[in-house]
């Protein structure tokens, strides 16, 4: 779609592949949503979760990598990068209100670097792992039993109504059923240069490379676990639904 181009990912040279990771540049002229159900098919969104990602913001920039909408358009999960990030999460009671949000500080994501980000979610804790090594864990005051739902949209790189929008590069985004898989991410999921993609239950299809790129591929659902991955055609052609429309039309242009 307009505004996304492939670029050189994480590792220009990684072991046993033959050429760099593929990541994608976005500019502010793009523009993907898709439905909740679209790219996240399990029956619920899971209480507890880790949330992926493999970005290098435009330096200085300050904005949303990914944002959830319910169905009457209220945000309830937004991931911010950029200096000291928010992360934001609101279940069907309402909490946590806005002024308990937790906060990274000292975190800073748009530095003009790559950053393998891993967040995982559980009960009322959230760990932010940066880098593989930094651990920042903040209290996450929400209902013993929180609902997230997954009958409205999901939007890439900004907030429905904000002028800031994400700019930079993206490699992986991913939502896993699991809270532990954030622990695992630089083992599982984005290892360092000099490591091979390691094979994973979702790598093990034989139609798919063994490459980070092909861990942006079409939800997988194996035994006692679902993920939701930014599938490479949302950035290959950009999705709409009419379903949607009414939410969508509130999107920036």
């Amino acid at each position: 779609p307009e505004g996304v181009t492939k670029t050189t990912g994480f590792c220009s040279h990684r072991r046993s592949s033959q050429g760099p990771d593929v990541a994608y540049r976005v500019s502010k002229d793009a523009q993907l949503s898709a439905p909740t159900k679209q790219l996240y098919q399990g029956d619920a969104f899971p209480e507890d979760f880790s949330i992926l990602a493999t970005v290098k913001p435009k330096k200085g920039s300050q904005s949303f990598l990914l944002s959830v909408y319910n169905e009457q358009g209220i945000q309830q999960l937004g991931l911010e990068v950029g200096r000291s990030p928010v992360f934001l999460y609101e279940d069907h009671t309402g909490k946590p209100s806005p002024e308990d949000y937790p906060l990274f500080r000292g975190v800073h994501l748009a530095d003009g670097k790559w950053h393998r980000v891993a967040i995982s979610v559980h009960k009322q804790t959230i760990t932010l792992i940066l880098d593989c090594k930094k651990k920042t864990t903040q209290r996450l005051l929400r209902d013993p039993h929180p609902i997230i739902d997954t009958k409205g949209i999901i939007v890439f790189g900004t907030r429905i109504l904000d002028e800031e929008v994400f700019e930079g590069d993206i490699q992986q985004l991913m939502i896993v059923a699991d809270h532990r898989a954030a622990y695992d991410y630089c083992e599982h999921y984005s290892p360092d240069c000099e490591v091979s993609v390691p094979d994973q239950p979702q790598n093990q299809d034989p139609n798919r490379s063994n490459t980070l790129q092909r861990l942006l591929g079409d939800p997988k659902v194996f035994p006692g676990q679902r993920e939701f991955m930014i599938p490479p055609e949302s950035f290959e052609s950009a999705f709409r639904s009419p379903s949607s429309g009414d939410l969508l039309k509130r999107c920036p242009n």
